[in-house]
Formats: C-alpha cells, structure tokens, sequence
C-alpha cells in the first residue's frame, strides 16, 4: 500500500531581475498614464448646445458661482435645478429640497427667476442623479415639452456619471452635454498629491464603473424606476 503524500514539487516561473526592472517600467508608465488622464476622463466639459442648463442642487456654493458663470457665458432659455429633501441643515425645514436651495441661490445671485425651473425629488433609496433625471423627465412630460437636448453642469469628477445617468433616465432620443466645476479642495492636475483628491478621484471611478456594469433602474414609469 503506498504511503500518503502531503507536499508535492512544482515548478514555478519567476522574472529575472530584467523582467522585475520590465514589470515595474510597465507598472510606472501605466500609473502616470492614470495619474494624467483619470480627472480629464471623469470630469470632461462636453455641452452640446442645449437651451437647458440643468444644475444638480446638491453642488457647493462655490460650484453654483462656476455654474453662474457658464449661465452667463452660454445662450440657455431654462434652467432647471434638481435634487432631493435636504437633511441635517440647521434651520431649514425637512420639506426643503436641493433643487429649491439652489434656485433661491441662483436668482439670490442675479440670475432671473423666470428662467428658474426647480424640479425637487422624493426621498428614495433610489441613486439620486438617476431619481433626479426622472423627476426632470416627468416634469416635461407633465407639461408637454419636447426635450431634444440638455446640458448638465455637475461637480468635477463627478460629471461623467451624471451624464451618464440623465442619459439612462431621458433615452436615446435626447443629447446630453455636460459642465463640470472645478474642484476648490484638490487640484485636478495633481489629484495625486492630497488624499482628499485621491479619495474623490477614486471614489468617483469606482461610482461610474458600478453604473457602467451593476446600475440596473425598472423600466420607464415603473415603481422600481422610482424607488428602487
């Protein structure tokens, strides 16, 4: 009867130093590759023209003054703030949402309030951009407007997902630009060298690969579109 064996010989392939000092080349390269074209990739500036400037209302003040500054430089007939219930600001009621915070804002510094539209959303365990995008939709759905275009100016890294998911929710049928603030707390060229951009900076990527490959919302009107 033959004896149990417990450990066995293998052979196992390992680089020379050459290949070490090769593998580490690639390594460098591909990590400044990252490093230069991580921010511009997440947060382009692409707007395609649009009447309507939609602004996410959860955007710092210092973004909504960048936001002001696009409004003055671009030809928009509409601009739309969206968002949901605010929570924990002192002194503001829970029945205030994102979107009316930051068209007070807007009109508060000089843009007309004619051309303000806030369009709030419900609190939900839906992704927020996503529910925002659909409350947008509804709204001009609701009122028998024709969407053929938008742009949205969201926050620096932001930005691509945002575009992403107002694309999800308004359909081929409507372009999507989009506007992305500069970050105040970290600089985008050298994202690098703070950790509040290397947080930002990844937190984002990963935010955006999970929309790209997990993010799956019910079918238009559903319930579940709504409310996850």
């Amino acid at each position: 009867m033959a004896r149990p064996t417990f450990f066995r010989q293998r052979q196992i392939w390992m680089p020379t130093i050459t290949g070490w000092i090769f593998l580490l080349l690639i390594f460098v390269a591909a990590g400044t590759l990252l490093a230069n074209t991580l921010y511009t990739f997440l947060a382009p500036n692409d707007p395609v023209g649009a009447r309507v400037l939609v602004v996410e209302g959860w955007l710092a003040p210092e973004e909504l003054d960048q936001a002001i500054a696009a409004i003055g430089k671009g030809k928009y007939e509409r601009i739309v703030t969206t968002g949901g219930p605010v929570s924990g600001w002192p002194g503001i009621s829970q029945d205030t949402s994102y979107a009316e915070l930051t068209a007070s804002y807007l009109i508060q510094h000089g843009i007309h309030r004619d051309l303000i539209v806030a369009v709030p959303a419900p609190a939900s365990a839906q992704e927020r951009t996503f529910l925002s995008a659909v409350m947008l939709r509804e709204s001009v759905k609701q009122q028998g407007i024709e969407l053929d275009a938008i742009d949205v100016f969201s926050a620096g890294p932001h930005a691509r997902r945002s575009r992403l998911l107002f694309q999800m929710a308004l359909g081929k049928k409507v372009r999507v630009g989009v506007l992305a603030a500069k970050p105040e707390s970290f600089e985008p060229d050298a994202w690098w060298r703070t950790s509040t951009g290397v947080e930002q900076m990844f937190f984002q990527a990963f935010g955006y690969i999970w929309v790209k490959c997990c993010f799956w919302p019910g079918p238009p009107g559903s319930n579940k579109e709504k409310w996850a």
